[in-house]
């Protein structure tokens, strides 16, 4: 069953969001394990990136989960048209 656009977008950003919150936690790793400072530079960016993108990707996650659901209860009360 074909996603439609709706569908496809929500998909795309939710994904997109969660890999790139887990780049930014194996990035905290690499720069932990070569002892960077973390005060400066985009290194405060990085270290609440994964605070923030991951919540929103769960979020994502659940509409993205209400949408299809909705859809597909449309299509089968519709007769599948």
């Amino acid at each position: 069953m074909p996603l439609n656009r709706i569908e496809r977008i929500l998909a795309f950003v939710v994904a997109t969001v969660a890999g790139i919150s887990i780049i930014a936690i194996v990035a905290i790793f690499i720069g932990r394990a070569s002892n960077a400072d973390f005060t400066g530079g985009v290194w405060p960016t990085v270290a609440v990136l994964p605070g923030i993108g991951l919540p929103l990707a769960l979020i994502g996650l659940i509409v993205f989960l209400i949408v299809t659901a909705v859809r597909r209860s449309r299509l089968a009360r519709d007769g599948g048209e």
